[in-house]
């Protein structure tokens, strides 16, 4: 027999090799089976080992694929616990933006820009809704934040940034909708994690927006959605002007 017959017929008396899925199909097949299961965030994932099996992957591939959608927030480690599926956050969008903020001199004043529109749509937009939803207890705990603002300003306490986004969260609650205050929560998120970095924020915008926010609480007190807009246009666009003249300067 020739050489090269011996060496087909031993090939094909040895098992084939099984191909190891590529990272990327790992981690859409710990996606499919979330959804597969109809799983919600908190549910527990099957072990590791059994993920293997599942899979058809090798155990270095499902860690791999579980540190890619941890940093995601699609899965949650708990050391000596398992694995579960996470809180599906927008925590990647958060540190992406930021970043992209940060990285040059010019990209941060257009991520603030963009996040300024952001904002001022989803409020702006759901003006009508937000004036008629607002209970006479949140309302009462808006006057309660711009007067925590005050306080802050006058220098007789601390946490002008908080009170501020403690403001625009409770704005947005009444809602009832997830994705748009976690949304609305990021953007926050970045938005003070790039504004000090533009130098911008004078005492006399501290005033200013003391007294815009004030507008916004007396127009959903008066149930005027109209008044409501006007007082958000009003709110931003200094801000806009702000960010202009910082970008103009560098």
């Amino acid at each position: 027999m020739a050489v090269g017959q011996r060496a087909i017929q031993r090939n094909a008396s040895e098992p084939k090799a099984v191909r190891q899925p590529l990272r990327q199909e790992v981690v859409d097949g710990i996606k499919s089976y979330i959804l597969r299961n109809e799983l919600r965030p908190g549910d527990p994932l099957p072990t590791e080992p059994a993920l293997c099996e599942a899979l058809g992957a090798s155990r270095s591939s499902v860690r791999e694929a579980i540190r890619i959608l941890t940093a995601l927030d699609i899965v949650e480690v708990r050391h000596g616990h398992g694995t579960y599926v996470g809180r599906l956050s927008l925590s990647a969008l958060v540190e992406s933006l930021t970043f992209r903020g940060l990285l040059s001199p010019d990209d941060d004043f257009q991520v603030m820009s963009d996040l300024i529109e952001v904002r001022e749509l989803f409020e702006r937009g759901m003006a009508e809704r937000l004036v008629e939803a607002l209970s006479a207890e949140q309302i009462g705990r808006l006057e309660g934040l711009v007067d925590d603002m005050r306080r802050a300003g006058a220098g007789e306490g601390h946490g002008f940034v908080e009170a501020d986004r403690a403001f625009h969260t409770l704005l947005l609650a009444p809602l009832g909708n997830d994705l748009i205050g976690q949304l609305s929560t990021a953007f926050w998120d970045v938005y003070v994690i790039v504004a000090p970095h533009l130098d911008v924020f004078t005492h006399e915008h501290e005033a200013a927006t003391i007294a815009n926010h004030q507008r916004i609480v007396d127009a959903v007190r008066d149930r005027d959605p109209a008044e409501f807009a006007v007082a958000l246009s009003e709110h931003y666009e200094p801000v806009r002007q702000r960010i202009a003249e910082a970008r103009a300067r560098r």
